[in-house]
């Protein structure tokens, strides 16, 4: 007999105040990685307009979040990203790049790192692994050497450096269909490995737990995996992990606008329920709150509450 979670749907979960809102500015990416519930690469053509960005940039000045964190693609990668990243940190909002750190040698974008320092945003660095191996095989051939040369770039200018202000994170996917180990001794052997083999410091290391959908999603079911890690995911569910959940305060907002509960419901076009709205969109939270709003949830959200939980910010217990 199975267990009676898996006779369940995931519990019924509603949403507290608005800190954050996290934007997928454009689906295009200089990288193609295994992982990515995005889907994101070099031929996507999906990005926000600048009609969707003049009403984003309405919400950040008279809605009282705290947090713009801004991810794709490669978020860089859209021609108004530095604008975005101006007015909402003149606007007093805590940036935040999801940075694939090769992005910082693109042709064009060789003052990127200059820029991120300048205006103090805090860089969210994916790198699955300290070793050359790992890396190359999840993200692609000289991944790795280029993401390292982007760390040296960003510690020269202070990041990751002690009291400079200047927030680097990592983050961390595991390669296969399991579970990220715990994140506290994970960071320890990534500072001890980068500091000793590279040089290169960091503040923290975010470990994040892989969706069991799109480009992994299909990947699990091509291997005949699919199964096997849904159930892994239902029986380290922990109903600690419910209280914390980024969903409860973080909006996702898509490349049109539309809002959603997290980026992965984003990726499965379930969007934020609304009273009165088919789509809920940006313009509407200059109208009305959020607060109680039921979460939609599907058997992919077992995966944020699964042993330590995950979320954008890494474990959450």
């Amino acid at each position: 007999m199975l267990p009676l979670l898996d006779q369940l749907a995931f519990p019924a979960i509603r949403r507290g105040a608005l800190q954050a809102l996290q934007v997928n500015l454009t689906y295009r990416c200089n990288q193609r990685c295994l992982h990515c519930h995005v889907n994101a690469g070099p031929n996507r053509t999906e990005a926000m307009t600048d009609e969707c960005l003049a009403v984003l940039h309405q919400v950040i000045d008279a809605h009282p979040v705290e947090t713009l964190d801004l991810t794709g693609g490669a978020p860089e990668l859209h021609p108004r990203f530095r604008e975005l990243v101006r007015h909402a940190r003149r606007e007093g909002l805590r940036v935040i790049d999801r940075c694939n750190l090769t992005i910082l040698s693109e042709p064009d974008q060789e003052d990127l790192a200059d820029f991120l320092a300048d205006q103090r945003v805090e860089v969210s660095a994916s790198l699955p692994c300290y070793s050359r191996g790992n890396v190359d095989q999840q993200r692609g051939d000289g991944v790795f050497d280029a993401s390292i040369a982007g760390l040296r770039q960003l510690n020269a200018l202070g990041y990751g450096q002690p009291d400079s202000g200047l927030l680097l994170n990592l983050v961390y996917n595991p390669q296969g269909p399991s579970l990220p180990p715990p994140q506290q001794a994970l960071e320890l052997d990534y500072k001890r490995h980068l500091a000793e083999d590279f040089g290169i410091h960091f503040n923290h290391l975010l470990t994040i737990t892989n969706q069991p959908i799109a480009r992994f999603g299909s990947t699990l079911v091509s291997r005949g995996q699919f199964t096997d890690y849904m159930q892994l995911l239902r029986d380290s569910y922990r109903a600690e992990n419910l209280a914390p959940l980024m969903c409860r305060s973080l909006v996702s907002v898509d490349w049109q606008g539309y809002l959603y509960d997290c980026d992965f419901n984003q990726m499965l076009e379930l969007p934020l329920a609304l009273i009165g709205r088919e789509r809920a969109h940006l313009r509407d939270l200059l109208q009305t709150g959020l607060d109680g709003n039921p979460i939609a949830t599907r058997d992919h959200c077992f995966a944020c509450t699964a042993g330590q939980g995950s979320s954008c910010s890494g474990a959450l217990a």
